[in-house]
């Protein structure tokens, strides 16, 4: 297996191991790559050879084997008041995870109109550029649905009456068990207030009301997740505090964490992870809303480490959304082809959707040339392979009949920043020694997209035959918007070349 810190690199990895600032890329020769915990970008054959391009996961415990990864970042959980260097740049890892998520999935709330997703996806899109605008998330839909129900619930919390044995004062005795009579006839004296001693106490049966129930517990443990989580929401999105959707979270993270007090007060302890529904739970309407709730954002927990350990898989995404996005927006540019996509429940690998290749097909009718938009392809020809780019454009001129046209698309992810301008340099470099090899295609221009950890940039190289374009770019807010901007750019230009 030859391991790479970048896709376009000519030699393998110069460490034994995996860093933070390297993307976890390694080509696979001979025999099909068999699968043990990587995931396979594109499979192709090379001069008579099998090769497949794989992607390695983040180790969600900072380290991992096979192969070996070393002192990468861990997923934050939680809130701490203090925090070191490296838990708030997790913390600011975490944030643009959550923001690239939240601009994949809203392909999958754009595909309920199958004949205006890409209009529709646009517009969602034009939403996040506005960072006082922030993403919808299940702790929003918790807070304007399930506050309602918490509410229903607190001044008629369900309690039980437990019978329990204490010393009572001989007036307000009325029930007896066996254990207290035998601890009455024990006592010196021959009458019952003989027996009572100087205090006129018994040891009696009395019952007292308890709070901590099934369903107590797993309403405290919901209260305190979801404090949790809205606070974390809230450090996502500093700059949206006049907007509505922060105000409902914001009013809904103060009555948890008081909720999550008023319950700990009446000793309600907290439900354990997979406890299961008694009858209240399953029954009661307000109980089974917070269960459901609570369930829900356990379940978003348990996604979060995998989309974390997969997240170069979403950011690959994410890319090409934001290619078709910007072909779709040049003038004479017309979809005429779409592959079906089918959106799933839960993401696999990091990937949220299953699609045909292309993904989409635009004809320009001006000038007669048709643009593919081709993600993790597989039949990917004889040059992608070389150029270690599982997403491309295919540039097809039908008026002059030339050969077909490859533009390389290389999604870099990485824990670091890239070097954007060493990074152009290098892939130009690879591009160039593409330009030796004799084949039924074209392959002299390349695009990186890249995140660009709260610093958007654009960078290129070029030489006499072929250039390479590099962006990098946010997920939101003005980072999005100048991303989106670059690539727009780029792809007129391509267009028209």
């Amino acid at each position: 297996m030859f391991h790479l810190a970048r896709p376009w690199d000519s030699k393998g990895l110069t460490g034994p191991a995996f860093g933070p600032g390297d993307c976890l890329v390694s080509e696979v020769r001979g025999s099909a790559a068999k699968h043990s915990g990587h995931s396979l970008l594109m499979r192709s054959n090379v001069r008579g050879e099998n090769v497949d391009l794989v992607l390695h996961p983040y180790p969600k415990g900072g380290s991992g084997y096979g192969p070996a990864r070393v002192n990468f970042p861990v997923r934050p959980r939680g809130q701490k008041e203090a925090e070191t260097p490296e838990e708030e740049n997790s913390r600011q890892l975490l944030r643009r995870m959550n923001e690239v998520l939240a601009r994949v999935q809203e392909l999958g709330e754009s595909l309920d109109d199958p004949l205006h997703v890409w209009p529709r996806l646009r517009q969602a899109w034009e939403r996040a550029e506005n960072e006082q605008d922030p993403r919808m998330a299940e702790i929003v839909r918790q807070a304007q649905n399930t506050m309602p129900k918490l509410k229903e619930l607190e001044p008629r919390i369900r309690r039980v009456l437990r019978r329990t044995r204490e010393l009572t004062p001989l007036s307000r005795v009325q029930e007896m068990d066996r254990a207290s009579m035998l601890w009455l006839v024990r006592q010196p004296g021959r009458t019952i207030a003989e027996r009572a001693g100087a205090g006129q106490r018994i040891l009696a049966t009395v019952r007292q009301e308890n709070f901590d129930t099934p369903e107590n517990r797993v309403l405290h443990a919901y209260a305190r997740l979801a404090f949790d989580v809205s606070r974390e929401w809230m450090r996502e999105h500093p700059r949206a505090k006049m907007s509505r959707r922060y105000g409902q979270v914001e009013t809904y993270s103060r009555f948890c964490k008081a909720f999550a007090r008023m319950l700990e007060d009446l000793d309600v302890s907290v439900a354990e992870t997979g406890v299961t529904p008694n009858y209240v739970l399953m029954q009661d309407p307000n109980y089974r809303a917070v269960y459901e709730a609570w369930r829900r954002l356990l379940e978003e927990e348990k996604t979060l480490d995998d989309l974390w350990a997969w997240q170069a898989e979403t950011w690959t995404d994410f890319a090409v959304l934001a290619i078709v996005l910007a072909l779709d927006e040049v003038e004479e540019a017309e979809l005429i082809a779409q592959s079906p996509v089918v959106w799933r429940s839960e993401a696999t690998l990091g990937r949220w959707f299953e699609q045909d290749r292309p993904i989409a097909v635009f004809w320009l009718k001006n000038m007669g040339r048709m643009v593919e938009v081709q993600s993790r392809p597989e039949a990917p020809g004889p040059l992608l392979p070389l150029a270690r780019a599982h997403v491309s454009l295919r540039i097809t001129d039908i008026k002059r009949k030339e050969m077909p046209r490859r533009v390389a698309v290389w999604t870099p992810h990485s824990m670091l920043r890239l070097d954007l301008s060493e990074a152009v340099s290098q892939a130009n470099s690879r591009l160039i020694e593409l330009q030796r090899v004799t084949q039924s295609e074209v392959l002299r221009n390349g695009l990186i997209l890249t995140p660009s950890h709260g610093a958007p940039e654009t960078q290129f190289a070029e030489s006499q035959r072929t250039r390479v374009d590099g962006v990098a770019m946010e997920a939101s807010g003005e980072g999005l918007r100048h991303g989106l901007e670059a690539i727009r750019a780029f792809a007129r230009s391509e267009i028209y070349r």
